[in-house]
């Protein structure tokens, strides 16, 4: 059903299931795929599509150009892919055309009320952000990490699958999958182990992971030393290799 005082383009692209509404508005060049509901005072801007079962709820923004001075009002996009949750006064922005004009939202996020994703911003799929977390543009979080509340995060900087940052957090520096980090500035708590458990990692997985984080942060190693001890030293599961990867290609540093 959408309602009668709704505003929408006759170029959107709106599946016949779709609710929308009181006094939303959906600008042409959108794409909102069956079963979504959008509730009252939303504003879609061009360029975005929203995948089938999604749910955003009143007052949120999604594809307002982006907020960069660089920005010279070039074509780019936003895409939200299906089932994610976007709750109140939600801002998800635009990409810009030197950051690869795309920000995109994975499958099953859920976005508490205020979150900000700014331009070129590469959410993983079932993502929690919190209420008020803040991503600035070119940032990339991984498949079922979790943003505390008022959160912010550098632009430029990556978060690992299955990270945790806790609440009032400021991240300068990559965090690394599968740990915790709060602060400001964030410093490492160890592994996220209850968040790796409820997820389904084997014993044998976490206590490898474990023995990784040790190795790599808590016994005052270099980093190539200990890079080459967690290769020498253990079990080379994947998890392991993808904690090393992340780590050694970080280009604005790591939390630690």
């Amino acid at each position: 059903m959408i309602h009668p005082t709704a505003v929408i383009d006759p170029k959107a692209e709106i599946a016949s299931d779709v609710e929308i509404g009181p006094y939303s508005v959906i600008n042409g060049d959108v794409v909102i795929g069956s079963g979504t509901t959008i509730g009252s005072h939303v504003v879609i801007e061009p360029f975005v599509t929203i995948g089938p079962d999604c749910r955003i709820f009143q007052y949120a923004a999604i594809g307002a150009v982006p907020q960069s001075f660089k920005f010279e009002g070039e074509k780019t996009y936003v895409k939200i892919s299906r089932g994610t949750t976007i709750r109140e006064f939600v801002t998800i922005h635009r990409g810009t055309g030197f950051g690869g004009g795309l920000t995109e939202i994975g499958e099953a996020c859920f976005l508490m009320a205020y979150a900000h994703i700014a331009h070129d911003c590469r959410i993983g799929r079932q993502v929690i952000m919190a209420n008020n977390a803040t991503l600035a543009g070119h940032i990339t979080i991984g498949d079922y990490a979790t943003v505390g509340a008022f959160v912010a995060i550098h632009q430029f900087v990556r978060v690992g699958e299955y990270a945790f940052i806790g609440g009032a957090s400021a991240v300068p520096k990559d965090i690394p999958p599968y740990v915790m980090a709060a602060g400001n500035k964030s410093v490492l708590h160890g592994l996220n182990s209850v968040g790796l458990k409820r997820h389904g990692f084997s014993n044998n997985t976490i206590s490898m992971l474990k023995k990784t984080y040790r190795l790599v942060f808590r016994i005052g190693l270099t980093q190539a030393e200990a890079v080459a001890r967690v290769r020498a030293e253990v079990d080379q599961i994947p998890e392991v290799v993808n904690f090393i990867e992340f780590i050694t290609s970080s280009q604005r540093g790591i939390t630690r």
